[in-house]
């Protein structure tokens, strides 16, 4: 059980949730004073009849249009009705269920002018495992992921569709299965529900728990490639990272340094002609440290912003005043997604270059290809082509979203932010590195085992067991894309960051 303090919100927190298939939340019972607090300030303010953006009059461009006492209702459903206009795949079930405790915990600040029901009644679907049915498309990031948010609220009034117990059903049928009456929308709660960032910041947090996962078993597939390349552990050296400076660095170069420890392959060759190994190798903490400071700077900004209100406008209970801002507008997500997919691309532009020193007989002091009998075998030759391919692919994915902007709402909404956007190629940029990484921990292990007689480091014969468990070494030809797949599996599942040093994303 979690319970769910408003504003505290973690990374570890919010990492349990997008990892499971169940949760289940409790409000700590504080919050419902300032809960209760908004919305009679919103009833008051609907009782009086002033005009008050969002409670009593249209959206948009169409603020200045009053709406009478008696079709408020009317008009917050007819709101979500209206907006709930995505398209595309449905969100990962893991997302949906960061997005449904984002909006939780945001209305519970009491800050958006909703009752207490209606965050129970959010409380209530997350806990009996329905998922609401959430296109992926349609949000800009400006004036709140409005489609996807308006898709999630669908399911408060028994419409649109949810997944229950693996099954794809109306909304009406899982509200029915779980004894759940549809809500009626009163003065503004449609606009709370579909205003906010939670959508665009659910997939850019599931996008750094992958991609930080990501660089910690590239750090391991990179430690193995140091080993089969036979490279020298002295660019790790502590003394070159503190004349530097920076924290990643230094704390990448521990990591290498910590799983190299002990490499009988490395100890074997301290006598050799070589002076210096290529970047790839060598700059590793350099390279790998400044993307470990780009996802801890993006991890910093979706912290703050999973904790935010960021509904429009705002209610201030205090004063009885609700004030119109801008706080929808998600910049601060799109630009910290932005640097995760360059930060993302990095380590798998990185990882393929030590794919393609690994298959340079010349560089690596293996056989071409990390095959015997070349010629007859092609061994690792066209894997590497995969990898390239898909690091290329990753160029055009780290072009920054953030950068455009189309006006929208009849030039209202004249600049909007694409964090949504910026958010969902995260993933694109995580299943490409996740194969990149998984052919370099394939390549990096066979060209461990013709090392032998010499071994590894202690800390890395697990990892090579591992894979070897799953696949066997590369001795002829044979239909590759199954390994490749099962360790990418492995990969996935975080079993290979595991042997990383670094810890878990706090």
């Amino acid at each position: 059980m979690i319970t769910i303090q408003p504003g505290k919100l973690d990374l570890v927190t919010l990492r349990e949730v997008y990892r499971s298939e169940s949760v289940e939340y409790q409000l700590d019972p504080s919050a419902y004073r300032q809960i209760d607090d908004g919305s009679e300030t919103v009833r008051v303010i609907a009782e009086g009849g002033q005009p008050a953006y969002g409670i009593n009059t249209g959206f948009g461009r169409l603020a200045q249009t009053h709406i009478p006492k008696d079709q408020l209702e009317l008009l917050q459903k007819n709101l979500v009705l209206s907006h709930a206009v995505g398209v595309g795949r449905p969100l990962d079930g893991g997302i949906v269920r960061l997005v449904m405790l984002l909006k939780i915990a945001s209305l519970a600040r009491g800050s958006s002018g909703v009752r207490r029901e209606v965050v129970d009644a959010l409380i209530r679907l997350a806990n009996a495992g329905v998922i609401p049915y959430i296109p992926e498309k349609g949000s800009v990031g400006a004036s709140g992921d409005l489609a996807p948010l308006a898709h999630m609220s669908t399911v408060l009034l028994g419409m649109g569709e949810v997944f229950l117990a693996g099954r794809r059903m109306s909304s009406s049928e899982a509200l029915a299965q779980i004894g759940m009456e549809p809500l009626v929308l009163r003065a503004k709660e449609g606009l709370a529900l579909l205003n906010g960032t939670q959508v665009s910041t659910a997939i850019a947090l599931a996008g750094i728990f992958r991609i930080y996962d990501l660089l910690r078993s590239a750090i391991v597939s990179g430690a193995l490639c140091v080993d089969a390349a036979a490279g020298s552990t002295v660019p790790f050296d502590p003394r070159i990272q503190e004349l530097r400076g920076h924290k990643g660095q230094i704390e990448v170069a521990r990591a290498l340094r910590d799983l190299l420890v002990g490499s009988e392959i490395n100890s074997s060759h301290q006598d050799c002609e070589k002076v210096q190994d290529p970047y790839s190798l060598r700059c590793q903490p350099q390279i790998l440290g400044a993307c470990l400071d780009q996802i801890n700077y993006a991890a910093s900004v979706l912290l703050i912003e999973a904790n935010s209100v960021s509904d429009n406008p705002l209610v201030f209970p205090e004063t009885n005043e609700v004030l119109s801002g801008g706080n929808f507008h998600a910049e601060p997500v799109a630009f910290a997604a932005d640097a995760l997919a360059v930060a993302g691309a990095e380590v798998g532009s990185l990882s393929e270059r030590r794919i393609a020193l690994l298959m340079d007989a010349a560089l690596s002091g293996l056989p071409p290809f990390l095959v015997r009998d070349g010629g007859v075998n092609s061994g690792f030759m066209i894997a590497h082509v995969t990898s390239a391919s898909l690091a290329s692919e990753n160029k055009t994915y780290a072009h920054p979203a953030s950068v455009d902007s189309l006006p929208t709402s009849a030039n209202q909404e004249d600049h909007v932010s694409m964090a949504t956007f910026a958010a969902r190629k995260l993933h694109d940029i995580a299943d490409n590195v996740a194969a990149i990484v998984s052919i370099e921990l394939l390549a990096a292990t066979q060209g461990v085992e013709l090392r032998a007689p010499f071994s590894t480091s202690p800390s890395l014969q697990p990892v090579v067991d591992r894979i070897r468990s799953l696949v066997a070494h590369y001795d002829i030809d044979h239909y590759l894309a199954p390994d490749i797949q099962k360790i990418m599996d492995l990969v996935n599942s975080g079993a290979v960051a595991d042997f990383c040093p670094l810890g878990v994303l706090s």
